[in-house]
This record gives structure tokens, C-alpha cells and sequence, in this order.
């Protein structure tokens, strides 16, 4: 039997005990709207056609209470998580610079041996952000 067809990822998530810091860095500094948030809980973020789920993993560990009207199972990860956003190959120079410029340390620049080229810097909590394009893989 074939497995149905898989359109892409909708929604990743990346975990952060402060909420507000991550969300000076993902709202403030790289522009993503805010879709929707729970105080003390998560706090999403639209990223292109898919979603940034950033949510503190000592409110998530457990899952939702008895009787909640999502019964969402626990989750959660520690240690640092990653996440790429997937930019054009002409914007990387572009990114740089206003990452630079907005005071975010440059963790990494380098080509694959593909040619693509990607850029890493830590988010508040410590997780691995990458900006690269699709060329990386396709």
C-alpha cells in the first residue's frame, strides 16, 4: 500500500522558558506576525505557508488537564531545537546585513557543497535559526 501524499510541513515547533524574549526576537526583529498566543504557555507565529510554534516546555511537558477542550498530548525537548526559514539565495546578503544591524550575532555563513549557502544564528533561548534557500535541498 502507498502512503497518501505529504503537501509540505505546516507547523514546526522550537521551545523558549521566556515567552516575551522570544517574541521580541521572532515578532520584533524578524517580522513575523503573531497568530495567536496563551500567557505562560506558546506563543505562534505565521512563517510564509506554514507556522512557528515557540512554546515554553514547562507548560507543555505534561499536556493539556484533564477535561480541556483540546486535549493536546505533552511534548516538549531540551536543549536547543533548530528551525530554517526558507529565504531567497538574493536575500542571504540582505538578511545578514539587518540581522547584523539588529544586533544579532552572525553564528555561521557558508556555502554546501551544493552551492546553496545558509546563514545561523541562536534565538533567545538558544536554538539554532537558519535562513536558506530551497536550493539547499531542491
Amino acid at each position: 500500500m502507498t502512503p497518501p501524499e505529504i503537501l509540505g510541513t505546516l507547523e514546526s515547533a522550537l521551545y523558549a522558558g521566556d515567552l516575551a524574549a522570544a517574541e521580541s526576537f521572532y515578532a520584533d526583529i524578524l517580522g513575523l506576525p503573531v497568530i495567536a498566543r496563551q500567557k505562560g504557555r506558546h506563543i505562534f507565529f505565521a512563517a510564509g505557508e506554514s507556522l512557528l510554534l515557540v512554546f515554553d516546555p514547562a507548560a507543555t511537558a505534561d499536556g493539556a488537564p484533564a477535561g480541556a477542550r483540546l486535549p493536546v498530548p505533552g511534548h516538549g525537548a531540551k536543549g536547543p531545537g533548530h528551525y530554517c526559514f526558507k529565504v531567497s539565495a538574493q536575500a542571504l546578503d540582505a538578511w545578514r546585513t539587518y540581522l547584523e544591524e539588529s544586533g544579532v550575532e552572525i553564528e555561521a555563513d557558508f556555502a554546501w557543497p551544493n552551492g546553496a549557502r545558509s546563514i545561523y544564528v541562536r534565538d533567545p533561548a538558544g536554538n539554532s535559526v537558519e535562513f536558506a534557500p530551497a536550493a539547499l535541498w531542491f
